[in-house]
């Protein structure tokens, strides 16, 4: 079964230690939650596990499958079976999303898809979603919402079904309709194998999906871990009880 860990990983940015000795496993078909208020580290430990040229991991190391993948460059992670879905997303003018995936799924692979099959098989997945297969005649990310930009992501993830995904601030700032999509392509490759890491300091996401544990991070460490009744106490009280001056 594939596995995720991440272990005793310390990281720095302008000689700052941001991160300090977190750890925990993600298993195949988990969903774990990585919560904790504006500024806890969770944004830090994502940018340098994922090789963020600001962030420097100093400590501790990354394993897929038993493998140290620490050091390797964000690409090979990615081949890997990595997949981050950004906050910030750049745009590509005059790319399509579709020859994008195309692109992509025959790095990530090795497989050569006819481009009409492949078309085929990306619009039967927007479908299944709730997509609009439109998106795929789009340029990347350009000239989209909000929302409309995080349902062009996760059709990208569903397309590319990458061994882990780690989803930065999903539900920050994207409308429900949008939501709903999201969750469904979530749900959808969890049954698949797909493990998730979704990071967010609202703890109504419990409304929309069922974790298989979360994390609370404050000051840079994980100051707390349980299943989803820990999310329903933050939900309730805030992150009060885990946030030390």
């Amino acid at each position: 079964m594939p596995k995720l860990e991440i272990k005793n990983i310390s990281i720095e940015t302008a000689s700052k230690r941001v991160v300090e000795d977190v750890s925990f496993a993600l298993a195949s078909g988990e969903v774990h939650i990585l919560m904790g208020p504006n500024g806890s580290g969770k944004s830090s430990l994502v940018g340098g596990v994922f090789g963020h040229p600001k962030y420097k991991i100093v400590e501790g190391s990354l394993l897929l499958d038993g493998e140290d993948i620490t050091a390797l460059p964000t690409e090979k992670k990615a081949k890997r079976g990595l997949f981050l879905s950004l906050q910030y997303l750049p745009s590509v003018a005059g790319v399509t999303l579709g020859a994008f995936l195309h692109r992509a799924h025959k790095e990530l692979t090795g497989e050569v898809v006819p481009v009409l099959e492949f078309y085929k098989r990306a619009e039967g997945m927007a479908q299944a979603i709730g997509i609009d297969p439109a998106f795929l005649k789009r340029d990347l990310n350009s000239g989209l919402s909000g929302g409309e930009k995080k349902q062009s992501e996760i059709l990208q993830l569903a397309v590319l079904a990458p061994k882990f995904a780690v989803l930065d601030e999903i539900d920050s700032g994207v409308d429900v309709d949008s939501l709903v999509k999201v969750f469904a392509a979530i749900e959808l490759l969890r049954k698949q194998g797909t493990g998730f890491l979704l990071i967010t300091h609202y703890p109504n996401i419990l409304e929309r999906i069922t974790p298989d544990a979360v994390h609370i991070m404050n000051q840079g460490k994980v100051v707390a871990s349980g299943d989803a009744e820990l999310a329903r106490e933050v939900s309730a009280s805030g992150f009060k009880n885990y946030i030390k001056e």
